[in-house]
Protein backbone atom coordinates (compact mmCIF):
# COMPACT_ATOMS: atom_id res chain seq x y z
CA UNK A 1 0.00 0.00 0.00
CA UNK A 2 1.20 3.49 -0.81
CA UNK A 3 1.66 5.73 2.23
CA UNK A 4 2.98 9.16 3.12
CA UNK A 5 6.58 9.04 4.31
CA UNK A 6 8.85 11.83 5.51
CA UNK A 7 12.55 12.23 4.88
CA UNK A 8 13.40 14.05 8.11
CA UNK A 9 16.79 15.23 6.89
CA UNK A 10 15.07 17.26 4.15
CA UNK A 11 12.24 18.76 6.22
CA UNK A 12 12.62 22.52 6.64
CA UNK A 13 9.91 22.83 9.28
CA UNK A 14 8.07 25.36 7.09
CA UNK A 15 4.60 23.95 7.89
CA UNK A 16 3.48 24.32 4.24
CA UNK A 17 2.28 20.71 4.34
CA UNK A 18 -0.14 21.68 7.13
CA UNK A 19 -1.54 24.61 5.16
CA UNK A 20 -1.88 22.59 1.96
CA UNK A 21 -3.62 19.82 3.88
CA UNK A 22 -6.04 22.20 5.59
CA UNK A 23 -6.85 23.89 2.28
CA UNK A 24 -7.31 20.61 0.38
CA UNK A 25 -9.77 19.37 2.98
CA UNK A 26 -11.63 22.67 3.46
CA UNK A 27 -13.98 22.32 0.49
CA UNK A 28 -13.13 25.88 -0.59
CA UNK A 29 -11.83 26.81 -4.03
CA UNK A 30 -9.64 29.62 -2.74
CA UNK A 31 -6.84 29.17 -0.21
CA UNK A 32 -7.43 32.71 1.04
CA UNK A 33 -11.12 32.00 1.77
CA UNK A 34 -10.26 28.68 3.35
CA UNK A 35 -7.44 29.77 5.65
CA UNK A 36 -7.20 33.54 6.14
CA UNK A 37 -7.89 34.60 9.72
CA UNK A 38 -9.02 31.08 10.65
CA UNK A 39 -7.57 28.41 12.89
CA UNK A 40 -6.49 25.55 10.66
CA UNK A 41 -7.03 21.87 11.40
CA UNK A 42 -4.51 19.99 9.25
CA UNK A 43 -4.41 16.21 9.18
CA UNK A 44 -0.61 16.28 9.18
CA UNK A 45 1.47 17.89 11.94
CA UNK A 46 5.02 19.19 11.81
CA UNK A 47 7.07 18.42 14.89
CA UNK A 48 10.04 20.72 15.40
CA UNK A 49 13.21 19.80 17.22
CA UNK A 50 16.56 21.44 17.83
CA UNK A 51 18.25 19.86 14.84
CA UNK A 52 15.53 17.95 13.06
CA UNK A 53 11.96 18.61 11.93
CA UNK A 54 9.49 16.09 10.61
CA UNK A 55 5.88 15.82 9.56
CA UNK A 56 3.66 13.21 11.19
CA UNK A 57 0.58 11.73 9.52
CA UNK A 58 -1.49 8.58 9.81
CA UNK A 59 0.43 5.38 9.15
CA UNK A 60 -2.69 3.42 8.15
CA UNK A 61 -1.61 0.60 10.43
CA UNK A 62 -2.11 -3.04 9.51
CA UNK A 63 -4.00 -3.62 12.77
CA UNK A 64 -5.19 -0.11 13.79
CA UNK A 65 -5.89 0.49 17.47
CA UNK A 66 -8.00 3.52 16.56
CA UNK A 67 -10.53 1.31 14.78
CA UNK A 68 -10.63 -1.17 17.65
CA UNK A 69 -11.28 1.62 20.14
CA UNK A 70 -13.95 3.48 18.16
CA UNK A 71 -17.20 3.01 20.05
CA UNK A 72 -19.40 4.36 17.25
CA UNK A 73 -17.88 2.53 14.28
CA UNK A 74 -16.85 5.83 12.67
CA UNK A 75 -13.36 4.56 11.90
CA UNK A 76 -13.02 1.84 9.30
CA UNK A 77 -10.44 0.44 6.93
CA UNK A 78 -11.29 0.39 3.23
CA UNK A 79 -10.38 -2.31 0.71
CA UNK A 80 -7.10 -0.52 -0.07
CA UNK A 81 -6.00 -0.44 3.58
CA UNK A 82 -6.75 3.25 4.13
CA UNK A 83 -8.17 4.07 7.58
CA UNK A 84 -11.08 6.48 7.09
CA UNK A 85 -13.55 8.39 9.27
CA UNK A 86 -17.28 8.68 8.79
CA UNK A 87 -17.84 12.09 10.38
CA UNK A 88 -21.57 11.46 10.63
CA UNK A 89 -20.91 8.56 13.01
CA UNK A 90 -18.18 10.17 15.14
CA UNK A 91 -19.50 11.02 18.62
CA UNK A 92 -16.38 12.89 19.70
CA UNK A 93 -15.38 10.54 22.52
CA UNK A 94 -11.71 11.05 21.51
CA UNK A 95 -10.71 7.50 22.45
CA UNK A 96 -8.98 7.08 19.09
CA UNK A 97 -6.75 10.06 19.92
CA UNK A 98 -5.72 8.41 23.17
CA UNK A 99 -4.85 5.04 21.63
CA UNK A 100 -3.05 6.12 18.45
CA UNK A 101 0.62 5.27 19.08
CA UNK A 102 1.75 7.92 16.59
CA UNK A 103 -0.45 10.81 17.73
CA UNK A 104 -1.91 11.26 14.27
CA UNK A 105 -5.61 11.40 15.10
CA UNK A 106 -6.51 15.02 15.94
CA UNK A 107 -9.57 17.11 16.84
CA UNK A 108 -11.32 18.77 13.92
CA UNK A 109 -12.57 21.95 15.59
CA UNK A 110 -16.20 20.82 15.51
CA UNK A 111 -16.16 18.25 18.32
CA UNK A 112 -15.15 15.26 16.22
CA UNK A 113 -11.80 13.88 15.08
CA UNK A 114 -9.80 13.95 11.89
CA UNK A 115 -6.85 12.11 10.43
CA UNK A 116 -5.06 11.76 7.14
CA UNK A 117 -7.07 9.89 4.54
CA UNK A 118 -4.47 10.39 1.80
CA UNK A 119 -6.71 13.03 0.15
CA UNK A 120 -8.90 10.26 -1.28
CA UNK A 121 -12.12 12.07 -0.32
CA UNK A 122 -11.22 15.41 -1.88
CA UNK A 123 -10.34 16.43 -5.42
CA UNK A 124 -6.55 16.39 -5.04
CA UNK A 125 -5.99 12.90 -6.35
CA UNK A 126 -2.88 12.47 -4.25
CA UNK A 127 -1.92 13.86 -0.84
CA UNK A 128 -1.82 17.67 -0.84
CA UNK A 129 0.99 17.67 1.70
CA UNK A 130 3.21 15.87 -0.81
CA UNK A 131 2.33 18.26 -3.64
CA UNK A 132 2.94 21.30 -1.44
CA UNK A 133 6.27 20.32 0.11
CA UNK A 134 8.88 22.69 -1.36
CA UNK A 135 11.81 20.46 -0.47
CA UNK A 136 10.22 17.11 -1.42
CA UNK A 137 10.68 15.91 2.13
CA UNK A 138 7.23 14.28 2.04
CA UNK A 139 6.67 11.46 -0.44
CA UNK A 140 3.76 9.20 -1.32
CA UNK A 141 5.08 5.76 -2.20
CA UNK A 142 5.08 2.08 -1.46
CA UNK A 143 7.94 0.76 0.62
Amino acid sequence: MRRVYVNEEWCLGCHLCEYNCAFANSGESSMVKALKDKKIYPRIQVEEGDKINFAVSCRHCTDPLCIKSCISGALTKDENGVVTIDHNKCVGCLTCILVCPYGTVVRDGEGAVNKCELCLKNSCGSPACVKGCPNRAIVYEER
